[in-house]
């Protein structure tokens, strides 16, 4: 049974498609071909096709395997790697003030028991 394509934004559409058109043109400029890739890659040939049709059904894993076959796996370690947002996110709560842990009443007197006292 075929993997069922997540639902997806036109721009994350449009982003996947044109990932796909650049790791064609990638193998097209190394001069391989389908069956080259897809068999270094470890898939079959239409599955290839689909990751160079963008397709959103295709796993992570796979895209993967393509990039190291041709040479461009170190391009997703770019992913994620400078997050302004998500730094000033985490700057915001470092900033942020906490109050002290409120103290522990003893229950025992503050002063202590005099020679003739039993505690």
């Amino acid at each position: 049974m075929p993997a069922k394509a997540p639902t997806l934004y036109p721009s994350q559409s449009r982003m996947t498609v044109a990932l796909g058109q650049r790791l064609r043109e990638a193998r097209l400029r190394r001069r391989f071909t389908v069956t080259q890739v897809a068999e270094r890659a470890s898939v079959s040939r239409p599955t290839l096709n689909k990751v160079e049709q963008g397709d959103p059904a295709v796993t992570l894993g796979t895209y993967l395997r393509v990039l190291a076959v041709l040479g461009l796996e170190h391009d997703l370690d770019q992913v994620a790697a400078h997050d302004p947002v998500g730094r000033r996110l985490q700057d915001a709560e470092l900033n942020v003030p906490r109050r002290a842990p409120k103290r522990k009443k003893l229950d025992s007197p503050s002063a202590p028991p005099s020679e003739g006292e039993t505690p």
